[in-house]
């Protein structure tokens, strides 16, 4: 038996652009049953889910890609834990929170993670799929009996949980709140904390600036700051990583898991997976169709929660969520240098701005490389690649090679109205349907179905993944990359890295990346550079180096050690102060061995 979920996306569907085609061609509609109407009030198209066969065509012929038809085992129709309306997302089943321990989830991005978080905080109360007539407390808190979740829920009737949520939107916390970040920080301190936190957190210099004033760094980890601070039952922290780099993320690690240590309960949502690693005791993955329903699996230990997401299939409810796993190469490309004929090198850079000075060893960048940048933040990671890219001159030494290059931007604006295709075509200098870049760029980054989307109206990371595109578009010898990865989920992060780097060595390209996600880097780049210094006052690059060289001297300053998993090859985290951590910082060998 299957059980149906109709799914269709209100925006993306258009009545009056189109001919009605999901109604006209519905085979059960020509049985002579209402099986698609078009919704009196709403304008827009609606689906019986009783009568619907699912046989899928309203999905291939609607031209906006606003249907999504999916067959479920029936079992999973008595998990429904809530759904926001008729043809909308759906939730089956919840995470349960663990005291004294971390729990990571771990899915792509429109699977249900907010509504977790809404109805686990006591925001949102469930209704069971139930969205016309929902249901009252005594029948959710039955519907829950015999589960560790049921004393959870009545915890949430009777007021007696408290919890303390860091949202992922930190820009919004400036909006909210008139004042300076001390002033924050000491209006919300229950525990006390605030003197410590700030320390652990590097905030020192932020205390005394306005909101307003402050960097997505600071302000994320102002967010984690007020989080922690307050007294509650029960914790959860939402992309904690965004805008900080690796030195800020261990910080924000080592205070999310010092709750877990003093017998707090905390959830964790986070697409930094070396992050996830570091952080979680356990890890419960989310998986589905985004947008339509996700469901929660079981909860499984970190090692193997992260290899089943990256495997696709969850061995424990025998079911393949991903049509393909994701494997990481145990050799890394450092073992291939790269021969190929230069296409930039550089002299020993240096700029002078009145409180800040950078300077960078020469290097060069080949054919078919990927040269990646790491370091700390306001360490002149951004006024290198602009200096590369001709958009700042260097004070000495000067680069003579006029090539063309690509730059995307590390902080992206999506205040035009105009759509995706069009801007696309603007980079791509030509059409794009039916073109050989649609082919060989843009269908890899399931770019397509976005064209008709307003660039105002897309989500952070569907602006972040076109960006990438408009970059890859333009004809050029170099594409200099800020932070590609920040707002993708996981799986985006990872397609995404594998793309760039067969792109660049199929075509022939170079590429330079700046990140801060470890794994990511760990996985496109061949050689590194690594920016050291005082944030804000100095800066000093070294000169383009192996990977393993890099990474190597890179982790020891993190005072954190890698090694590889051995099912998946993936570089893992070792837990702080666990025996393969001290052995492998006893040898200097912070980064595995091959």
């Amino acid at each position: 038996m299957t059980h149906r979920v109709a799914v269709l996306d209100k925006e993306l569907c258009q009545p009056k652009k189109c001919g009605l085609e999901c109604i006209k061609y519905c085979p059960v509609n020509k049985s002579g049953a209402d099986c698609i109407i078009l919704n009196e009030e709403t304008k827009k198209a609606q689906i019986d889910e009783n009568i619907c066969n699912g046989c899928g065509i309203c999905v291939k012929v609607c031209p906006f890609d606003a249907i999504t038809i999916v067959n479920l085992a029936s079992e999973l129709s008595t998990d429904k834990v809530h759904q926001y309306g008729i043809n909308s997302f759906r939730l089956y089943k919840l995470p349960t929170p663990k005291k004294g321990e971390v729990v990571g989830l771990l899915g792509r991005n429109g699977m249900g993670k907010s509504t977790v978080v809404n109805i686990l905080s006591g925001n949102l109360k469930p209704n069971l799929g139930n969205y016309s007539d929902p249901p009252e407390w005594d029948d959710i808190l039955k519907f829950y009996s015999g589960t560790e979740l049921k004393s959870h829920f009545e915890k949430i009737k009777n007021e007696q949980i408290k919890a303390s949520i860091k949202p992922q939107q930190v820009h919004n916390i400036a909006n909210v709140f008139d004042g300076t970040a001390k002033e924050l920080l000491d209006k919300y301190d229950e525990r006390g904390e605030t003197n410590k936190l700030i320390k652990k957190l590097g905030l020192e210099n932020s205390l005394e600036q306005r909101l307003n004033e402050l960097s997505g760094g600071e302000l994320q980890r102002i967010a984690v700051a007020v989080t922690a601070s307050k007294e509650s039952d029960f914790y959860f922290f939402d992309e904690p990583s965004s805008y900080n780099d690796v030195f800020q993320r261990t910080g924000v690690a080592r205070v999310i898991h010092s709750l877990a240590n003093i017998g707090k309960s905390v959830m964790v949502v986070e697409h930094d997976l070396t992050l996830l690693d570091f952080l979680s005791d356990y890890i419960e993955v989310l998986y589905g169709v985004p947008a339509a329903y996700g469901i929660v699996s079981s909860v499984l230990s970190t090692k193997v929660g992260i290899n089943v997401f990256l495997d696709g299939y969850l061995p424990t409810e025998n079911v393949r969520f991903r049509d393909k796993k994701f494997t990481f190469d145990a050799s890394t490309s450092s073992d291939d240098t790269h021969q190929g004929d230069e296409i930039i090198s550089y002299p020993k850079l240096e700029k002078k701005y009145s409180s800040f000075s950078v300077s960078i060893e020469p290097g060069t960048v080949r054919k078919g490389e990927l040269l990646g940048i790491m370091g700390a933040n306001a360490l002149g990671k951004t006024t290198f690649m602009k200096m590369i890219a001709g958009v700042e001159k260097p004070d000495s030494g000067s680069i003579n090679k006029k090539i063309k290059i690509a730059y995307k931007p590390q902080y992206l604006t999506n205040d035009i109205d105009v759509e995706v295709i069009s801007v696309l075509e603007k980079s791509n200098g030509t059409t794009i349907e039916g073109s050989v870049e649609e082919e060989q760029i843009i269908e890899p980054l399931k770019i397509k179905k976005l064209y008709n989307k307003s660039i105002k109206n897309l989500s952070g990371g569907e602006l972040q993944k076109v960006a990438v595109t408009s970059c890859l578009l333009q004809k050029v010898d170099l594409y200099a990359l800020d932070e590609p990865s920040a707002f993708l989920d996981v799986e985006d992060r990872i397609a995404v890295g594998k793309f760039l780097q067969k792109f660049v060595r199929s075509f022939g390209k170079s590429a330079i990346i700046i990140d801060h996600d470890l794994q990511l880097m760990d996985l496109v780049s061949d050689s590194m550079v690594i920016f050291e210094g005082t944030s804000g006052i100095e800066g000093k690059a070294t000169k383009p180096m192996p990977k393993q060289t890099a990474m190597n001297q890179f982790l020891r300053s993190l005072d954190i050690t890698f090694r590889r998993d051995e099912k998946s090859s993936r570089p893992r985290v070792n837990k702080d102060g666990s025996r393969l951590d001290k052995t492998q910082k006893d040898s200097s060998n912070y980064y595995y061995k091959l």
